[in-house]
């Protein structure tokens, strides 16, 4: 083999999913990381590795391409052994592990890096720091920090959102010319949730990604959204608010959600941005029962919703609102966990952020990117990025309409306390 890749997390549920997709690149002649896959060894890192057995059944078409390794991204000698010996071309992180450790190994020698979210242990480990501000002090770091990193092309937040959500807040954009939007919102309703009621027990916290993560925005984390770009913060519990959105037909009521994409385009733009979000009533229920005392939360039992456990309904809708002063305008995608399963073995949420991280690879790997260190949106308007073509040959459904009347910005859109 000429080549390697590295996937760290790999023993995780975007890992899963993205190598499904590679399975599938690797048979396609069309695919345009097919080349690349055939002359490439695969080295998959995890700290409670899966079996070679997971890897064959799950991948088969890469099988022979696969090499395991168990040990733990925190231990940067050990990673960095890693890349001195297989030298990849590409790390995708798909770990928890500090971004900035992780992107400073990869600065060091030269190798291209891409994420689905900023991560940071230092953070994380301090409460004082974490609670109530915890993606900004996360943002605070890392902005301080990756200017001494120079000698890599790096691309951070390349999953559904953030990720894809920029390229989709940017294609909107040009719709409508150089008349820059009011307002920019990220909005998702997940109603993917098990099929049997035999399958739920009634105090587990389920959702269809990380509840470690989920639960991070969802609770620990004051409302915020970016205005002038200032990040501005709501001094309530995220669900203790409602704010409404209209996307055509599809109608919701979501929580506001503190999240990378929100800070990257209010910084990019001067709109008002934010993300509003909704997850499975039954998870909503149980963190509403629990306002009072959402540490009580933590010590629940939680689970990732799983199709191969047991059968999932519902489906992941993602999309962008561009608010105007007479109108509104959107773009949005939508999977369904019952097909998505069919075909890639996992759940619709996890496909819509691997087929992100799917574009970015592309991208790193074929567009000849000038040196740097650039989110999706940065990405797209600062390079000669074909992202939005990469992400098409798995993900080409995007539906996009317009409201013929605006709702307003987000404080109109506020409903009564939950």
């Amino acid at each position: 083999m000429n080549t390697a890749m590295t996937i760290s997390g790999s023993a995780g549920g975007v890992a899963r999913s993205l190598l499904a997709i590679l399975n599938k690149a690797i048979q396609d002649k069309h695919d345009p990381l097919h080349s690349f896959l055939n002359n490439c060894m695969l080295h998959l890192i995890d700290r409670n590795q899966k079996t070679t057995s997971y890897y064959s059944e799950l991948c088969p078409n890469l099988r022979d391409r696969i090499e395991i390794h168990e040990f733990d991204l925190g231990d940067n000698s050990t990673f960095n052994e890693h890349l001195d010996k297989v030298r990849p071309k590409i790390v995708i992180d798909l770990s928890w592990a500090d971004t900035l450790e992780m992107l400073s190994c990869c600065n060091r020698h030269g190798i291209y890096y891409i994420n689905s979210a900023l991560e940071n242990t230092m953070i994380d480990e301090n409460e004082e720091l974490y609670k109530g501000f915890p993606l900004a002090e996360r943002l605070i770091h890392f902005e301080a920090e990756k200017g001494r990193l120079n000698n890599t092309t790096a691309i951070i937040g390349s999953g559904m959102n953030p990720g894809v959500v920029q390229w989709m807040a940017l294609e909107l954009m040009k719709i409508n010319g150089a008349e820059t939007p009011l307002g920019c919102y990220i909005v998702e309703e997940d109603t993917s949730f098990y099929s049997l009621s035999s399958d739920v027990k009634e105090e587990v916290v389920y959702t269809s990604w990380s509840p470690e993560c989920f639960l991070d925005e969802a609770i620990m984390s004051y409302p915020m959204f970016m205005k002038h770009g200032t990040p501005l913060y709501l001094y309530n519990q995220p669900y203790e608010l409602e704010f409404n959105v209209s996307l055509g037909q599809k109608q919701f009521n979501g929580c506001l959600m503190p999240h990378e994409e929100v800070y990257t385009l209010g910084k990019q733009f001067n709109m008002e941005t934010g993300f509003i979000y909704k997850i499975n009533e039954h998870t909503t229920k149980i963190i509403r029962r629990n306002l009072s005392d959402v540490d009580k939360i933590w010590e629940l039992e939680m689970e990732v919703l799983d199709p191969s456990k047991a059968p999932l309904d519902g489906e992941d809708f993602v999309g962008v609102l561009l608010v105007y002063d007479k109108k509104e305008i959107y773009m949005y995608n939508v999977q369904d966990n019952k097909t998505i399963y069919e075909i890639f073995q996992t759940n619709a949420t996890y496909f819509q952020v691997a087929c992100g991280i799917y574009a970015g690879t592309c991208s790193l790997l074929i567009d000849n990117l000038k040196r740097g260190i650039y989110y999706v949106d940065e990405l797209i308007l600062q390079t000669s990025s074909r992202y939005g073509k990469y992400l098409k040959h798995y993900m080409n459904d995007f539906i996009i309409g317009e409201n013929p009347k605006s709702e307003g910005l987000l404080l109109e859109r506020k409903k009564n306390q939950a």
